[in-house]
């Protein structure tokens, strides 16, 4: 079974499903290319009018890069790669997606997230960036982090890597919503109210927001910079091996 599952339904919804749930939903370099794909199917689809994110299982909506998959490779994926997995970044995606995060959303589960247009969370669901704890970066939510919370608070959360709750991302504002019962149902809903407005002005709001965001072209070099400051040093194999240790 695909790692990414995409839905098409006739209300123009796309439903995109990140299945492994053996794993928490943590993502391997073909669940990355997969993403990227189903982005620009989405993209290039007139009749998908909306999309929503959501992680197979209960346990969660996505903890990261797969950790095991770079300790036995010794390898982190390609900036390209990378960027393409994420909605409205490696992909110009001017349709909305909406996400329904529930449990461990975590590392590039979280930056996947972030960069979602609308996030909803149920009430359990944990947040955090540790990938400095096992020798790694969050390369793009350190570029973009600063633009969502304070600075000071952006440098505890990617430099400390504490674990927090669901109604603290929506202090910080990191979501929209914090959803006591089904995150997944309001999601489709918000999803299907997306699809039922005027496809012309919901992509066109959406492109001027993201234009106040900033240049994503300089962004993209500060990335790959700091993405191989840290690959041309052995500090993330070893956390990634000492993460598979336990």
């Amino acid at each position: 079974m695909d790692s990414v599952l995409l839905e098409k339904r006739s209300d123009g919804v796309a439903i995109v499903t990140l299945n492994r749930p053996d794993v928490l939903n943590a993502l391997d370099v073909p669940s990355k290319e997969r993403l990227g794909a189903i982005w620009r199917d989405a993209a290039s689809d007139p009749e998908v009018r909306s999309i929503l994110l959501c992680g197979a299982g209960e346990r969660a909506f996505c903890a990261g890069s797969d950790i095991k998959e770079i300790s036995r490779t010794g390898r982190m994926v390609s900036t390209g790669t990378l960027l393409d997995a994420i909605p409205n970044v490696g992909v110009r995606l001017d349709k909305p997606v909406v996400a329904a995060i529930h449990g461990h959303c975590v590392g590039f589960g979280l930056t996947l997230a972030m960069h979602c247009d609308l996030k909803l969370a149920r009430a359990d669901a944990r947040f955090g960036f540790p990938e400095v704890k096992h020798g790694m970066i969050s390369g793009v939510s350190a570029v973009h982090l600063p633009k969502v919370v304070p600075a000071a608070l952006a440098f505890e959360m990617l430099l400390l890597g504490e674990p927090f709750t669901a109604e603290e991302a929506l202090a910080r504002g990191l979501v929209n919503r914090v959803v006591e019962g089904d995150v997944r149902s309001l999601g489709e809903d918000w999803a299907r109210r997306l699809a039922s407005y005027s496809p012309v002005a919901v992509q066109a709001t959406k492109r001027a927001a993201l234009f106040g965001l900033g240049d994503l072209e300089g962004e993209r070099a500060a990335i790959e910079a700091a993405r191989a400051a840290v690959e041309s040093k052995d500090d993330f194999r070893a956390g990634a091996e000492a993460f598979v240790r336990g």
